[in-house]
């Protein structure tokens, strides 16, 4: 593709024992193989957002990294029936740098497999401009879902994929000509 979409995955968990790594991964690998992405990511563990939400050339690198986005997917656990603290500080952090854009999410944990925790981010993004993917990627009992590789074998979750990756192209494709056309009023 002569001009790939910009698609920033931001991987949410910051615990020391965290099992993001291995979903956010996966999911690399997963979407690394359409061409209608040129993939980065953004590890919350390692980018150092004050969560008094100051400003620093930090920051300023964090927010120019997202302006230059034309899509994000979160991978994002689930902490007593929410999400990430971090997470939250990553989106209050920037302002318009969200607008217009799609996000989708990939989501897990126990038995919920992190659903409630997409449910309530949908709000968050909804807030911020963000047009939020229908589809999800959801990984119950994760840690069960996942070979010593990294691989799954969880038909439900490599289809959703499949389909969040191609609906979150198209959004973004959509929002990026209408950007450039007719720059967002918000």
């Amino acid at each position: 593709m002569d001009n790939p979409l910009r698609l920033e995955v931001i991987v949410a968990s910051v615990r020391p024992e965290r099992f993001a790594p291995v979903v956010a991964d996966w999911f690399l690998r997963t979407v690394r193989t359409s061409p209608e992405f040129d993939t980065g990511v953004i590890d919350l563990s390692e980018t150092p957002l004050p969560v008094d939400l100051t400003d620093n050339p930090a920051v300023e690198a964090y927010r120019a990294r997202l302006a230059a986005a034309d899509a994000f997917v979160a991978i994002t656990s689930e902490y007593n029936h929410g999400y990430p603290a971090s997470l939250k500080t990553a989106f209050d952090t920037a302002k318009r740098e969200w607008r217009a854009k799609p996000i989708g999410f990939v989501s897990y944990g126990g038995l919920s497999g992190g659903l409630r925790a997409v449910e309530q981010l949908r709000q968050v993004v909804a807030e911020i401009h963000m047009v939020s993917i229908r589809e999800t990627v959801s990984f119950h009992q994760a840690k069960k879902r996942f070979d010593s590789a990294g691989d799954t074998q969880d038909g439900a979750a490599i289809d959703a994929a499949d389909r969040l990756i191609s609906q979150l192209a198209w959004w973004a494709r959509t929002l990026r000509t209408a950007r450039a056309v007719d720059p967002y009023p918000g």
